[in-house]
């Protein structure tokens, strides 16, 4: 049987985001595939650089609008190393309190739009109900549906009133409603078991040697959760557990997500029960030395963020480098693709939950030669003892 090449996107009414997937076929299996991104940079890192530290936190949480209080949050702590500011014990629950509501919100959305590729409508229509009860509790909390600007430098912006916990609390009961009505079509739905069992397999041999972070890394039996093994904020005086599946699969990627929900409920109302008293900002802001250089983690709701920044001296960072959890995952996307029926493609891609605005790199090519600038480890070495 001949093998044919079928290319999806980059533009294509499948694909929220540009992108290009060339599958090759063998019949309806697939046996090869390629992913490429680079149609949707916006040169955010070259825009950092032009910022002042407090102008960057609100352009960071732009990179991505689902995670865009763990950009703020990454970018705020890596501001903070960089200059020793250390923000108050109340401002450090908050930040937990909307991280933990966002996570709720992206995986929300996230299953609305897996229950969609499956065929199940009607438990997508469900999904995206219930995502808007987090909504309108990060509205009450932060003031904003969306792009939040929360956390700032030494803190964050707006404290918790006991009428907005109480309205948080109330709500909470809503969502944990929402979550038992999704974990009964999770568990016990065949169509969805049928659609994620033993689809889209990701071994943990292969999770591991590709660096994957988030829910694709616990979904293959990677036990790592920044927030334990690198804990900040106040994740370290709050119980819960990372969930875990050993089985690598879309359904293992489903269930840790559904885990996750009922964690973050449970963080939520920790930060609620034991939200210390005192200020939400510490304002001893001041520029940092040249050349000093720092750098944080948070664990977004698609797995590990990272920042970078060195400073030069001035209000204005010299360089900040971000790589997001989509980064890491994409590389497992054409891995998990062979072997199993086209149809299965647009769930399989979708299960490492992809931001691909927040993945696009620069790549710079000679035009004359087409041979492409690679910068190695020894130059990268070679410019760091040179500042």
């Amino acid at each position: 049987m001949s093998v044919c090449s079928i290319p999806i996107g980059p533009f294509h009414p499948a694909l929220k985001e540009s992108c290009y997937i060339r599958l090759e076929v063998e019949g309806e299996r697939i046996v090869g595939a390629d992913l490429k991104t680079g149609y949707f940079h916006r040169g955010v890192e070259w825009l950092a650089s032009r910022r002042t530290y407090h102008q960057l936190i609100f352009l960071c949480e732009r990179i991505c609008g689902i995670c865009s209080d763990a950009h703020a949050t990454a970018c705020a702590q890596t501001i903070e190393d960089l200059v020793g500011v250390e923000p108050p014990e109340r401002a450090k629950y908050l930040r937990v309190l909307v991280a933990e509501l966002e996570r709720l919100h992206s995986h929300f959305l996230w299953f609305g739009v897996a229950l969609h590729l499956m065929g199940f409508d009607t438990a997508f229509m469900h999904a995206w109900r219930d995502r808007e009860v987090v909504m309108r509790v990060l509205e009450a909390v932060t003031g904003k549906r969306v792009v939040y600007a929360y956390p700032t430098i030494g803190g964050v912006r707006r404290d918790l009133t006991p009428k907005v916990a109480r309205f948080v609390e109330s709500q909470l009961v809503e969502i944990e409603r929402a979550a038992n009505r999704l974990r009964d079509v999770v568990l016990n739905d065949r169509m969805v078991r049928a659609r994620a069992a033993e689809v889209g397999v990701l071994t943990r041999e292969d999770a591991k040697k590709l660096c994957v972070v988030g829910p694709t890394a616990r979904g293959s039996g990677i036990d790592i959760d920044v927030r334990r093994d690198d804990p900040y904020a106040s994740y370290d005086r709050l119980e819960w557990s990372v969930p875990v599946f050993d089985e690598g699969d879309v359904l293992a990627k489903t269930l840790v997500r559904l885990m996750e929900i009922f964690e973050s409920i449970k963080m939520v109302r920790q930060v609620l029960r034991d939200l210390p008293d005192g200020p939400i900002t510490n304002e001893e802001f001041r520029e940092p030395p040249r050349g000093r250089e720092a750098f944080d983690r948070v664990e977004a709701p698609r797995g590990e963020l990272f920042y970078y920044m060195r400073s030069n001296g001035t209000n204005v960072p010299e360089r900040v480098r971000v790589r997001t959890p989509s980064v890491a995952n994409n590389h497992s996307v054409p891995v998990m693709l062979i072997g199993y029926h086209l149809a299965d493609a647009p769930l399989i891609f979708a299960s490492i939950d992809p931001c691909i605005a927040c993945t696009d790199r620069v790549e710079v090519v000679n035009v004359r030669d087409g041979s492409v600038k690679v910068v190695s480890m020894e130059d990268l070495a070679r410019r760091r003892v040179a500042l």
